[in-house]
């Protein structure tokens, strides 16, 4: 595995923002002025977390409601089983990179 550039600073002023690096989509989240990369696609039917809303750490899925933990991809609530692959981020300046 090695760190991608995934996206700036900037690119994630709203906070959330899904991109596709070595084919796999990913989800960018800044929560607390710390930077994340979980799995873009709910692992309860596949729709885009990006589309979703981030509160109090946690990324909730527009589709079904499943909720997951930023930090770490753990399923908070349900109805999806299984948590989201989550990936190591640094920040490099202004570039936000991404381990995948």
């Amino acid at each position: 595995m090695t760190f991608v550039k995934a996206a700036s600073k900037k690119d994630l002023e709203p906070g959330i923002l899904g991109v596709k690096l070595n084919g796999k989509d990913v989800l960018i989240v800044k929560s607390n002025g710390k930077y994340y990369a979980l799995g873009n696609a709910c692992t309860h039917r596949g729709c885009k977390l990006s589309d979703g809303m981030v509160k109090e750490g946690s990324i909730k899925c527009p589709c079904h409601g499943s909720v997951f933990d930023v930090k770490t991809g753990k399923l908070i609530n349900g109805p999806a089983k299984e948590p989201e692959p989550s990936f190591k981020v640094k920040v490099k300046g202004d570039q936000i990179l991404v381990n995948i």
